[in-house]
């Protein structure tokens, strides 16, 4: 089966569509999949629902898809650092439901994992329990937590072999690795291809049964808040 293609627009060929649901990976600008978020916004594809940690900055990341008003819905955990995904939320123009970042990640890893639903403890007493099942367990009250399960996952990654075997770097690792998992289809843009045989299966972060498309290229890496101290104090 071919895996590798040539940039994110062949990637996405043939597999987006309105009114999906995507899973992205990354944290802020940490390991966010730039190149297929791009491809996305230049296929038009309307109604999205993003199931993201965030929605990155107004010029990066999701948030250029929110600045065409290409998403319906996103499921995250924060909006701090997004100004129209704020304006649009308060506006009623964007759908937002709130997830604890916990509970959004487990989530995601419950979807790939085929389960549907799990109890939690996280958000019990809070707007987050509204209309949700209550179950006590040993003495404590727990809410049920739905699984994801994405048509399309998005991810980036460090390095892949052409079988889509992954490693991700450092703190990139975020939320590419659940995210990855509870999609139908899932595609990768790393920035490195490397020969089969060539990584360690003792490193691999995530098997190639997972992936289903992967391209490599270039990646802009913006750092969301950039703190540096003044050269004299340093």
């Amino acid at each position: 089966m071919k895996k590798v293609y040539a940039n994110a627009t062949e990637a996405l060929d043939g597999v987006i569509s309105d009114g999906m649901m995507i899973a992205a990976g990354g944290f802020g600008l940490c390991g966010i999949p730039e190149l297929l978020l791009e491809a996305i916004k230049n296929s038009g594809a309307q109604d999205l629902t993003f199931a993201s940690n965030n929605a990155g900055v107004d010029d990066f990341g999701i948030g250029i898809l929110l600045q065409t008003k290409q998403v319906k819905k996103m499921i995250s955990s924060y909006v701090g650092e997004n100004a129209e995904f704020m304006r649009q939320y308060l506006a009623g123009e964007l759908e937002l439901e709130f997830n604890p970042q916990g509970t959004l990640a487990e989530r995601m890893r419950a979807g790939g994992a085929g389960i549907p639903g799990f109890y939690t403890k996280t958000g019990v007493g809070t707007v987050i329990a509204d209309g949700k099942e209550h179950k006590d367990f040993n003495g404590e009250t727990y809410i049920l937590e739905e699984g994801i399960f994405a048509d399309l996952a998005i991810v980036k990654a460090w390095k892949a072999d052409d079988t889509g075997n992954l490693i991700f770097r450092k703190t990139a690792r975020n939320f590419n690795v659940p995210a990855a998992t509870c999609g139908k289809i899932c595609i990768v843009e790393v920035e490195e291809i490397v020969p089969r045989g060539s990584l360690d299966p003792d490193m691999i972060h995530l098997p190639g049964i997972y992936v289903h498309r992967i391209i490599q290229g270039q990646h802009e890496k913006r750092i969301e808040q950039r703190t540096t101290r003044k050269k004299e104090e340093a």
